[in-house]
């Protein structure tokens, strides 16, 4: 195979000019999304946008694509990288250039994404990040494969590097685990599909507001009631009426969830090496990235009854300095019971999940009570006024609904300590266990409100690099106690936390 010398200043592939281009274009329309659909639902009401015809708003369209071909094209030009022996090197820049040196010794990740566009022209991308910064230091546009596989060895390839950091560049692969398009589709079924209910509301509720004239044009509610002759005095139609529309909102909530799990995760596969793990997943947007338990700093394993049924368990690893948007891919999915013992096994040595557990104080329950009672008055000033008299039967289901979760989130709630790890169960829907080792903290602090404080009752709050976790309403004497063991412990061992 023909090898690249990187020792020298080199460009990306030609067609990142097409890549750099697309996303420019994306951001471009993305910011200005609404104004475009003004534009459009004007011209096509009155043939016309603030004086301008549609030949000249056309034209201004082509001039906008043509000043963001230029800054692609110069983009391209100026955006150039090599290795020395330690160190990667890259210069940016269209007016003004910019050179950015990264020490190889200081990345902690390097991986490899491929979106649509970037299968359909056959390249990729590599993105390098480091620990000094909370999203992707460099991202490379477009690189062929194996030019991609080997600038990534290239990086992990010198004798400075830490040994897991090494691993990456010369295991061989295995593949651990690869998931089936039933175990995809019965995950997207067993999801919590309220959260998608909400973003799919978010998104019609914004549209109508933006649309709210238009609509109103179309006379939707007169249609809608002709269709289905509604009687206003008969209380079977508005039953029906209702139902209608609470099944039809939960098979779109279905079928989103169910197509966000495949595209998301389509054709997922956990390699695995001697000291190291690799995901690559995805239709649209393939992506190819290596966990390594230096870099770990939670681990958190989510189930519920649906998922428990088809032997359905998730595992998230959390990383220091990990971009936003690429957070969501340091997990895998559908795995089985033993598959995720083993992973955590793996990721995090000598873990031992058969020690005793303890629980929050009673007072928790206020708490959680306290927060329902918030959340129903919340929902009450505007239900009152939406739906009337019929709210006092919404507040019942309500009432009935806040029991439950009190009981449920009480019960869920736990934490163990051992010498090495702590591990904290949460949760209402899904089952959420978070794991993270002691020697990882970074800080430890006693949280404790005026009315807690009465009854002797705090709550511990544990924060490592990539997130906090809370212990919440133990006594004052058993949060003491664990504060000062959880510090005694980090600053008596001499282990880096990554």
């Amino acid at each position: 195979m023909e090898t690249t010398d990187f020792s020298q200043p080199i460009r990306q592939s030609s067609k990142g000019i097409i890549i750099i281009f697309a996303f420019n274009a994306y951001k471009f329309f993305k910011r200005f999304f609404v104004l475009f659909i003004a534009f459009g639902v004007s011209l096509a009401r009155k043939k016309t946008f603030a004086s301008l015809t549609p030949q000249t708003i056309i034209l201004i369209i082509v001039g906008i694509l043509i000043v963001l071909l230029v800054v692609a094209f110069l983009k391209y030009l100026n955006f150039k990288f090599y290795l020395s022996k330690d160190d990667f090197h890259l210069s940016t820049g269209i007016l003004n250039k910019d050179n950015t040196i990264i020490p190889k010794s200081k990345i902690q990740n390097v991986y490899i994404k491929q979106n649509f566009l970037q299968q359909i022209i056959n390249v990729v991308s590599l993105n390098i990040e480091t620990a000094g910064d909370n999203k992707s230091e460099i991202s490379i546009k477009a690189l062929d494969k194996p030019t991609a596989l080997q600038l990534k060895k290239e990086l992990f390839n010198k004798s400075s590097l830490t040994e897991d950091q090494i691993e990456i560049a010369e295991e061989t692969n295995t593949i651990f685990f690869k998931v089936s398009l039933k175990r995809l589709f019965l995950e997207g079924v067993s999801q919590n599909h309220l959260r998608s209910f909400v973003v799919i509301a978010s998104f019609v509720f914004g549209l109508y507001y933006e649309f709210k004239d238009y609509f109103i044009d179309l006379k939707l509610k007169q249609r809608i009631e002709e269709m289905i002759h509604l009687d206003e005095e008969s209380i079977l139609n508005i039953i029906i009426l209702n139902s209608v529309f609470i099944l039809f909102t939960i098979l779109v909530s279905l079928l989103f969830s169910v197509l966000k799990t495949v595209i998301t995760n389509f054709n997922l596969e956990v390699v695995e090496n001697q000291k190291t793990i690799e995901i690559n997943k995805g239709l649209f947007n393939k992506v190819s990235l290596s966990l390594t338990p230096s870099r770990i700093q939670n681990i958190v394993i989510k189930t519920n009854r649906v998922k428990r049924y088809f032997g359905l368990h998730t595992l998230s690893v959390k990383q220091a300095m990990v971009n936003v948007k690429q957070r969501k891919n340091f997990e895998i999915i559908a795995l089985e019971k033993d598959q995720l013992k083993h992973l955590v096994d793996k990721l995090l040595t000598n873990y031992n999940s058969n020690i005793e557990q303890s629980i929050p104080k009673p007072y928790y329950k206020r708490i959680l009570a306290l927060q329902m009672l918030a959340l129903t008055s919340i929902i009450n000033i505007p239900g009152f006024f939406i739906f009337g008299n019929r709210m006092w039967y919404i507040n019942i289901a309500l009432l009935l609904f806040s029991v439950l979760y009190i009981l449920v989130t009480y019960k869920k709630a736990y934490y163990k300590i051992d010498t090495e790890f702590i591990t904290i169960g949460s949760g209402f829907v899904d089952t959420t266990t978070n794991i993270l080792e002691i020697h990882k903290i970074q800080a430890v602090k006693l949280k404790q409100s005026i009315f807690q404080k009465r009854r002797q009752i705090s709550s511990v709050i544990i924060s490592t690099a990539s997130k906090s976790v809370k212990i919440p309403y133990v006594s004052d004497t058993e949060a003491k106690s664990i504060c000062d063991y959880l510090l005694y412990k980090v600053e008596s061992q001499d282990r880096d936390w990554m």
